[in-house]
């Protein structure tokens, strides 16, 4: 089965704490709303210590248009992705020549051309390199872009896959938006780029490796019909408004358990066959309800709960950080995962993995 050989991040140059960005949101809303300071609990109860952004807290504090935020967003796109890819070559002694295809997800910005080959002409790639650029499944995208590797892998056996997520949520804050919606999205999402290398089973950089690699043997991708107001964007004149409905932890207690075992048993597996749950960490209400609607023990969630403290909702890449987590840390070989992660749609994209 196809591997995840390796997962670099590449961490936004601002680092910008949750008080800090309290405040900020203290002195933007505090004409909106009366309860302004019932309404910051979500600041300090959201579970984040400190996120990471590209531009510091005072850019935000003015307006910017929509073509201002887009341009920010393709120049810091390259720059950090193209820093993540050769982190990615580097940490198994790649060339830019081993790489067959390149997955690029992002939904926090417009590039076309795509960012990828943004990238590739910054990066000596071959110029005959698959480019599968992936667009619009927000906090499902990191784990749609590994099974969409795998399933490249089980096609072409010998070849070498990047999936390189880019989100610059930041860069989608819009300053006149005075809307609950924004408020709780000013408290939650962040910055941050990762980039995966997924080989198949006769790739030649998997000679010599010997210490436990994940191993994905199943995907599934899930749709909830009616849900497109959940969340996902809302495209205006001055960009991207973030949707963001407050259903989201109550629908992943009802539907997420059903969805999961019947993927799972599908698969020869059980609940209790479970040793490492790779989830986003969409906020701390959905991970209360990941454990609440599969019947986990909170040290399941202890990686998916320290990148957020760290890192908060980097939408698409925040999954990858939290695999980054259990490839460093180590499994045991024969050691079952499940990989998890819901986007707008409303959707799930599952993926059982396991270290061999």
């Amino acid at each position: 089965m196809p591997k995840i050989v390796s997962v670099e991040t590449e961490i936004p140059p601002v680092k910008i704490t949750q008080k800090e960005a309290a405040a900020f949101a203290e002195r933007l809303f505090s004409t909106s709303f009366k309860n302004i300071g019932r309404l910051l609990t979500v600041f300090e109860n959201g579970e984040i210590d400190s996120r990471y952004f590209v531009k510091d807290i005072d850019w935000f504090s003015k307006d910017h248009t929509f073509q201002e935020k887009n341009e920010e967003f393709i120049h810091h796109a390259v720059e950090l992705g193209s820093r993540a890819v050769k982190k990615s070559l580097a940490s198994h002694q790649l060339g830019l020549n081993d790489i067959d295809a390149i997955i690029t997800i992002s939904t926090s910005g417009l590039a076309t051309p795509s960012l990828e080959a943004r990238i590739m002409n910054q990066l000596p790639f071959s110029s005959h390199v698959k480019r599968i650029p992936i667009w619009g499944l927000g906090c499902a995208g990191g784990a749609s872009g590994l099974s969409r590797a795998y399933e490249y892998c089980l096609a072409f056996p010998k070849a070498n896959v990047l999936v390189l997520s880019i989100e610059l949520c930041s860069l989608t804050f819009q300053h006149g938006d005075r809307s609950k919606s924004n408020l709780i999205g000013t408290s939650l999402f962040a910055d941050g780029v990762a980039c995966a290398v997924v080989c198949g089973d006769q790739s030649p950089i998997l000679t010599g490796i010997t210490h436990p690699l994940p191993s994905i043997f199943a995907t599934q991708s899930t749709l909830l019909q009616d849900s497109l107001d959940v969340m996902g964007w809302e495209v205006k004149n001055n960009g991207l408004y973030v949707v963001f409905s407050k259903d989201i932890p109550t629908l992943v207690k009802n539907w997420l358990r059903p969805n999961v075992e019947g993927f799972i048993n599908e698969n020869g597996i059980q609940l209790q066959d479970i040793k490492h749950f790779v989830a986003h960490p969409g906020g701390k209400k959905v991970i209360e309800a990941y454990q609440e609607s599969l019947g986990m023990d909170e040290r399941m969630m202890s990686e998916s709960m320290k990148v957020l403290k760290r890192y908060g909702n980097m939408s698409s890449v925040t999954i990858l950080y939290v695999l980054k987590e259990f490839l460093n840390k180590g499994c045991n070989p024969g050691d079952i995962g499940l990989g998890t992660a819901l986007g707008p749609g409303f959707s799930s994209e599952l993926l059982l993995m396991r270290w061999e």
